[in-house]
């Protein structure tokens, strides 16, 4: 795979997979079955994200909400998340998963993971969302923080930072809760394939996109 050079890239990309299942109906297959095929993707972006140099990645894997699903659904997007975190603990990773572990929904294979984890020579972090929520984040904040004017310092997902470029697969265009702190100031980028149907040229159009955006964070 040729890696294609550009003059500014992001330190913290976000990743929102969406579209497994409208995939998988698609494919006339149950959509349960479109989880499985998430995989592969995520682990190419880590590939070429490590060969760029970028610092940073966090995925987005499930969400309080999604375990709301049907059952079938919820087993195989938990057993997606598995995979793919034991998959990037065999790479050159610094790992953390950021959920509400103290939730049946957590996946107990995922607990040693809640630590930022090193493997190998720790090239790039890579950040998991697992049974996230964002009022979960935001009232742990609140609640472990004596100056409430501190409180962001406290969120349960303050080890993460700010996120430059966030990219949603499956053209829908919201953030579906991810991260609201970090993502206050990011740029969105939406690719219309549903995300089993990744290919490079999605994330480095993504990153062509950014080369053109006024970071002004406000100001």
């Amino acid at each position: 795979m040729e890696i294609q050079k550009f003059k500014r890239l992001p330190r913290h990309i976000a990743i929102i997979p969406d579209g497994n299942r409208r995939w998988a109906v698609g494919k006339s297959l149950g959509k349960h079955e479109g989880y499985d095929s998430g995989i592969v993707p995520g682990l190419e972006v880590y590939d070429i994200c490590l060969k760029l140099g970028i610092e940073e990645v966090t995925f987005f894997g499930f969400t309080q909400d999604n375990t709301k699903r049907p059952e079938v659904q919820r087993n195989a997007f938990v057993d997606a998340c598995i995979k793919s975190v034991q998959e990037l603990s065999k790479r050159d990773a610094e790992l953390l998963v950021v959920g509400n572990n103290n939730s049946e929904m957590f996946p107990k294979e995922l607990l040693p993971y809640t630590k930022r984890t090193k493997f190998g020579t720790g090239k790039i972090k890579i950040n998991f969302l697992v049974n996230y929520g964002w009022y979960w984040d935001l009232t742990y904040g609140y609640d472990n923080a004596s100056d409430k004017e501190k409180m962001v310092e406290k969120i349960a997902s303050a080890d993460i930072p700010r996120i430059d470029l966030l990219i949603r697969w499956g053209g829908r265009r919201r953030l579906s809760g991810m991260l609201p702190i970090q993502t206050v100031y990011s740029d969105i980028y939406v690719v219309e394939e549903m995300w089993p149907d990744f290919k490079p040229e999605h994330l480095y159009n993504a990153l062509e996109w950014y080369q053109d955006q006024d970071i002004t964070l406000g100001g």
